[in-house]
């Protein structure tokens, strides 16, 4: 082993019930240096992470750190080697203050042992402060915003004496572009001035090629190599991830100029005469920074939270939502933001997950039909390309991708006139991504019109007829994609108009 490698895998495995995750896997982190590591979801680079921070136990090979080989156990060995890991699923407690979170057991005590409020506050402040994050050190973790937690995550990771090895999963998928600059600034900071590694997971080739000194590929459980970012380019990337090419998906021009929805001066607390249209056949797409109020119009619109004032038409008919059951009734869908929370039922199988939001349609009089289940989650299956062993597979040991194509597949069975998508591609990789914005463009050719939801500036410019962005609970502008850049996108979701 080379003197400089923080961290060495030869020949790991790890096999879960039906799926090898690793097959003799091996490669090394060097020290000082920002690794990433890209794949395929389901490629094995939580697995290997999860062995890494004593979740998971490997089957086979060996692992060094600091030349010497070890046997990671559980989280606190991890932690004792100065090992920490930033999940793409947080770990904070939502009833906890941002202290508490920070500190957890290490909070400061005084002489007779007693907590010493002042000082665990003046800490906190100060490791916030790094971070932007102007929060007070004692609000309720369960009271802030996405993206906010996202922060928190990482700061609760930096707070850590013996921080040798950083590894964060899919760090920037619900953090704003500003957090994500305030994060590169940090890492290239600690990897300089204090030699510490960071193992950068991310599906966003674009990252890896800004942060990373080199980056690992795996794919369905296999290294496929390493390459220097300096000497490589995301078409090199994609290939080792995919063993394709992956053509460019576009919205399909499908739209008619007649408005199957209308929003008319729509208020609530979170946003202000909102007003737009969308067009049957077309997609629209609602960019802007986190915490713009995209989220929020589309909660009302599905009727999940209460307008104040305003109202909301299909095909010239005015409707009163006043709850999700009332917009599924009249042909209204939306997949929510936050997949794992708001979405998908973990555990519950693949099945049950895609059929239920139609039950009824799969129930006699006393007993629900699982043999009319089976058949159409099969058929939705083998459409989407689900990729599971079996449908009686609980949903969370499938990947993100496969998640997702599972709630679009519960959307497809009910054929909706209108399917609201909150961030439809977040933490799922290039390969998955494609899927989903060919499934959405099928959609469309079926009739359904669709509003998307959007933090990635690139894929609303891709598959978009028209671009509205919002600012602060504001429409700031409307776009055509024809006349639509980035940086017509960022001035306006930044408020530039409205100074």
């Amino acid at each position: 082993m080379e003197k400089n490698n923080i961290l060495r895998f030869l020949d790991v495995t790890k096999t879960f019930p039906g799926v090898r995750a690793l097959d003799k896997v091996s490669f090394e982190i060097k020290e000082g240096e920002i690794h990433g590591l890209v794949g395929e979801n389901g490629a094995g680079k939580s697995t290997l992470m999860n062995i890494i921070a004593g979740v998971y136990k490997k089957d086979s090979g060996t692992i060094y750190f600091k030349g010497e080989e070890v046997d990671i156990p559980n989280h606190f060995q991890a932690n004792e080697l100065g090992i920490r890991v930033v999940f793409q699923e947080r770990s904070l407690v939502d009833n906890l203050s941002i202290s508490e979170n920070i500190f957890g057991a290490r909070q400061p005590v005084h002489l007779l042992g007693h907590l010493d409020k002042r000082k665990l506050f003046k800490e906190t402040k100060s490791l916030l402060t790094k971070l932007d994050i102007k929060e007070d050190p004692n609000k309720i973790v369960g009271y802030l915003p996405q993206s906010t937690k996202q922060m928190i995550e990482f700061a609760k990771a930096l707070n850590t004496d013996n921080l040798k090895l950083l590894i964060l999963d899919e760090p920037t998928a619900t953090i704003t572009e500003n957090e994500v600059e305030i994060i590169f600034k940090i890492l290239k900071d600690i990897v300089k001035k204090q030699k510490i590694s960071v193992i950068y997971i991310s599906h966003r080739l674009a990252e890896i090629f800004r942060i990373a000194d080199r980056v690992s590929v795996l794919k369905d459980g296999h290294y496929m190599g390493t390459r220097k970012v300096s000497i490589s380019n995301e078409d090199d990337l994609v290939k080792l991830m995919v063993g394709r090419e992956l053509e460019e998906i576009t919205a399909i021009k499908y739209f008619k100029e007649k408005n199957i929805l209308e929003a008319k001066n729509l208020n609530s607390k979170k946003f202000k005469k909102i007003n737009f249209n969308l067009r049957k056949g077309e997609i629209l797409s609602f960019a802007g920074l986190a915490g713009a109020g995209r989220t929020e119009v589309m909660r009302a619109v599905f009727g999940i939270d209460k307008i104040t004032e305003g109202e909301i038409y299909k095909n010239g008919k005015r409707l009163l939502i006043n709850s999700p059951g009332t917009a599924i009734k009249n042909g209204i869908g939306y997949l929510p933001e936050d997949r794992k929370e708001q979405a998908i039922f973990l555990n519950m199988t693949v099945s049950q997950n895609i059929a239920v939001a139609n039950i009824n349609n799969f129930s006699g009089r006393i007993f629900v039909n699982d043999r009319r289940i089976n058949k159409s989650s099969t058929e939705f299956r083998d459409r989407l390309n689900i990729v599971t062993p079996d449908l009686k597979r609980k949903a969370l040991n499938l990947s993100g991708g496969n998640q997702q194509k599972v709630v679009l597949a519960r959307w497809l069975i009910l054929n909706p006139d209108i399917l609201i998508v909150d961030e439809p591609t977040r933490g799922v990789d290039v390969g998955a991504k494609a899927e989903i914005y060919t499934i959405i463009n099928n959609m469309i050719e079926q009739g359904t019109s669709v509003i998307v939801v959007s933090s990635d500036m690139q894929e609303v410019l891709n598959i978009s007829n028209r671009i509205i962005v919002m600012w602060q609970g504001q429409i700031t502008g409307e776009l055509n994609i024809k006349d639509a850049t980035e940086e017509k996108i960022f001035h306006m979701a930044s408020g530039y108009f409205q100074k």
